[in-house]
C-alpha cells in the first residue's frame, strides 16, 4: 500500500467515515426526515473528538493508530474550523486519519468495532 501523508489519510477518512455512517444510519431504518440530522451528529468534529477521547482513555486504540492520530492532529492546517474550536477540529482530523488508515487497509472489522462504540456514545 502506498504511504499517504497524515492529512491525505484524514481526507480519505472523512469521506469513507461519512459514507460508512450514512449506510449504518440508513440500515437502522431511521425515518428519511431524520437521516441528515442523525448523520450530522455522528459526523461532526465535536462527536469525532468525543469518540476519539473515549477510544484513547479506554485503551481501545493501538500504538500505531495513536501515532497516525497524533501525526494528523499535529499537522498545520490551512483550513480554519467554522463551527468548532481548533483543538476539537484537530482531534477530529486525527480521528479521520485513523479511519482513513482502516479504510485503506480494508479493516472492516475495526470499523465495525468502532461503530458499536459509536452507538453507545450519546451526543
Amino acid at each position: 500500500m502506498q504511504q499517504y501523508k497524515p492529512l491525505v489519510l484524514a481526507f480519505i477518512g472523512d469521506a469513507s467515515y461519512n459514507l460508512y455512517i450514512k449506510r449504518k444510519i440508513i440500515d437502522s431504518y431511521i425515518k428519511v426526515n431524520d437521516l441528515q440530522k442523525q448523520t450530522a451528529i455522528y459526523c461532526s468534529a465535536r462527536f469525532q473528538a468525543k469518540l476519539t477521547k473515549h477510544l484513547i482513555e479506554n485503551n481501545m486504540i493501538s500504538e500505531s493508530e495513536l501515532l497516525i492520530f497524533k501525526q494528523a492532529r499535529n499537522q498545520k492546517s490551512h483550513n480554519a474550523p467554522k463551527n468548532t474550536d481548533i483543538l476539537t477540529y484537530k482531534t477530529s482530523t486525527g480521528f479521520e486519519a485513523v479511519w482513513g488508515y482502516w479504510y485503506l487497509n480494508d479493516d472492516q472489522n475495526r470499523m465495525d468495532e468502532v461503530w458499536e462504540i459509536i452507538k453507545t456514545i450519546q451526543e
